[in-house]
């Protein structure tokens, strides 16, 4: 089993930015892609961005390119997003996922594990 626990959220005002954590513990995480998705009160849970073990393929959905950049460090059993020039309409629980494939992530697809989520709200 693995457990992840994600942090960092928490209020900005639109332009300003942000960086979450998601720790992962539990069973060997030797190999696993992993990723952010965020669900905005009313809307589907959405892919944010995802990122192989070796680091070596990295997605973005569109609406977030140029702006979060998502790293990890598997010493730390780590994965990082830190989000830039935010906007009000990236306001949404922030979820952490892990799972073998990084290409199911961005396909949106069932996954292995994810986090409890951790709320970025950001004013206008």
């Amino acid at each position: 089993q693995v457990q992840l626990v994600e942090s960092g959220g928490g209020l900005v005002q639109a332009g300003g930015s942000l960086r979450l954590s998601c720790a992962a513990s539990g069973r060997a995480f030797s190999g696993y892609a992993m990723g952010w998705f965020r669900q905005a009160p009313g809307k589907e849970r959405e892919f944010v961005a995802g990122i192989s073990w070796s680091s070596g393929t990295i997605y973005y959905a569109d609406s977030v390119k140029g702006r979060f950049t998502i790293s990890r460090d598997n010493a730390k059993n780590t994965v990082y997003l830190q989000m830039n020039s935010l906007k009000p309409e990236d306001t949404a629980v922030y979820y952490c996922a892990a799972d073998p494939t990084v290409l199911k992530m961005r396909l949106n697809r069932r996954l292995d594990y994810w986090g409890q989520g951790t709320q970025v709200t950001v004013s206008s």
